[in-house]
């Protein structure tokens, strides 16, 4: 990482907040927040979604991993979003618009989703978990964090692969 710290077996997105840990406590009450409100999976999609389209690897690895382990999505779902239910692959969209150009997004974006059922306080969930995540990835890699060096154990390696956007993942 690019800024000074401690030694520690911390992960290394503790360590980028280690000289602001108060920061670090106020955005995990936040994202806990947006969390709560949201379908976990629909959570994991938006943040994997958001991550990729940041170029960040250490939280797109992260909430695959997440994703994965807890049966959430298939990889195959995770290579190749296009595989997902035409719901899902609008809040996807939706979400890496959000990512790539806040400034973008329309009233016939937002009634897109709406259009896919969506209610006013779904739409907001997944705004505001795209924005909470932009704000953590951004933090993350102007910090020089890498993902953990156990996500190169992550498999299939495709996955693996496809996920390391940005940052390569960090040396054992």
């Amino acid at each position: 990482m690019f800024l000074d710290n401690p030694p520690s077996d911390a992960p290394n997105y503790e360590r980028a907040f280690a000289q602001r840990p108060e920061a670090y406590a106020a955005w995990v009450g936040l994202n806990t927040t947006i969390k709560a409100g949201m379908d976990a999976r629909r959570y994991e999609l938006v943040s994997i979604a958001t991550a990729r389209a940041l170029t960040s690897s250490y939280c797109s690895l992260a909430h695959a991993s997440v994703a994965l382990d807890r049966e959430l999505a298939t990889v195959d779902e995770l290579l190749d979003p296009a595989s997902l239910p035409d719901d899902e692959r609008a809040i996807v969209a939706f979400a890496q618009q959000i990512a790539r150009d806040a400034t973008s997004i329309d009233a016939a974006a937002v009634e897109a989703l709406r259009a896919h059922g969506l209610s006013e306080q779904d739409i907001t969930d997944v705004i505001l978990a795209t924005t909470a995540r932009c704000f953590f990835a951004k933090a993350l890699d102007a910090a020089g964090a890498q993902a953990d060096a156990r996500y190169a154990a992550l498999e299939p390696a495709a996955l693996r692969e496809a996920l390391t956007v940005g940052r390569p993942i960090a040396a054992a």
